[in-house]
């Protein structure tokens, strides 16, 4: 059964277990995709214990996506205006075609509607793989967006929503 165990703010060693999943998920998946300079600079701003502390005290919502004890990958979310926004949305790459994305998804969702949200925002890089998942789950393109996150970096994403509402 597939669990979502909520990432407590006070737990050093929980925020430690989650940076070192989310560094090795992160450089699988990205490192090919914006090369290895830029995703090291990323993970260092949004994927460190310390990112992480900061962001749950901000108000992001992380959660282990677990099956049978083990992690399997993880999610991060907030409320930000009428919609959810989905920070962080990762299966380790050995998991990914097995149908947990859907439940993952289906966990977002359901925290829309309890809070009576009209839906899902994310953003996406505009050449990652994923682009098409999601719009085959029902998410739409709603504007290009090109963010300067530093050090001579951008972020080149498709903003993506999905009404829920």
């Amino acid at each position: 059964m597939t669990e979502f165990v909520k990432l407590p703010e006070e737990d050093e060693a929980a925020i430690h277990e989650m940076s070192e999943m989310a560094i090795k998920i992160v450089r699988e998946h990205f490192d090919p995709l914006i090369g290895k300079e830029q995703n090291d600079y990323m993970i260092a701003l949004f994927q460190t214990p310390e990112a992480i502390q900061k962001q749950l005290e901000e108000g992001y919502r992380y959660y282990f996506v677990k099956e049978d004890g083990r992690n399997l990958g993880f999610l991060a979310f907030y409320p930000r205006g009428s919609y959810m926004y989905l920070s962080k949305f990762y299966l380790y790459s050995h998991e990914r075609g097995k149908g947990y994305a859907r439940k993952m998804l289906a966990f977002v969702e359901e925290q829309c509607e309890k809070e009576g949200l009209q839906g899902i925002e994310l953003n996406v890089n505009r050449f990652n793989q994923a682009v098409d998942v999601y719009l085959k789950i029902g998410f739409e393109i709603v504007r290009l967006e090109k963010n300067d996150i530093g050090n001579g970096f951008y972020m080149d994403d498709y903003v993506m929503r999905k009404t829920t509402a």
